[in-house]
């Protein structure tokens, strides 16, 4: 199981050095949504292509796009970025948008390979949405600390 850790931080190096963290952003005292097993590269990006009315390559083109941010030769934990584009829908998006798009996400390899129906992955749109809205507020960016 993989813990995915999803917080915001002031730019991408205050969030590298996360990953010298015993404990990751919440021992660095960061706004943190723990979501196991949703990773920050396919599953968000599938979520991005969904939100975003976009196609699943496209959405993992963008800037920042699952960019990870700590070094490769490291064996984990891992700090990557998520993009603006992303960040921006979840703000924009209603609690009815997050609904909808709860649904195709659900219905993904990734999340249901980890049995995420509808109303779990609702639940994390919910999650992520109020971290995207709290980090816009305080002019922060997402990203997501991964460890295996």
């Amino acid at each position: 199981m993989t813990l995915c850790d999803y917080f915001s931080a002031p730019d991408d190096n205050a969030a590298a050095a996360v990953v010298e963290m015993p404990g990751g952003p919440a021992a660095a005292a960061l706004d943190v949504v723990y979501l196991k097993n949703i990773d920050p590269v396919v599953a968000i990006a599938h979520l991005e292509a969904i939100a975003t009315d976009c196609s699943y390559e496209e959405a993992g083109r963008r800037p920042r796009s699952g960019h990870l941010l700590s070094s490769p030769e490291s064996e984990g934990p891992f700090v990557l970025s998520l993009s603006d584009t992303l960040t921006e829908a979840l703000v924009t998006a209603t609690p009815d948008d997050l609904a909808a798009f709860a649904e195709p996400w659900s219905m993904t390899a990734e999340l249901r390979q980890i049995q995420v129906d509808a109303k779990t992955a609702a639940v994390a749109l919910e999650a992520l949405a109020g971290l995207a809205h709290r980090a816009r507020a305080d002019g922060l960016q997402l990203y997501c600390w991964w460890s295996l």
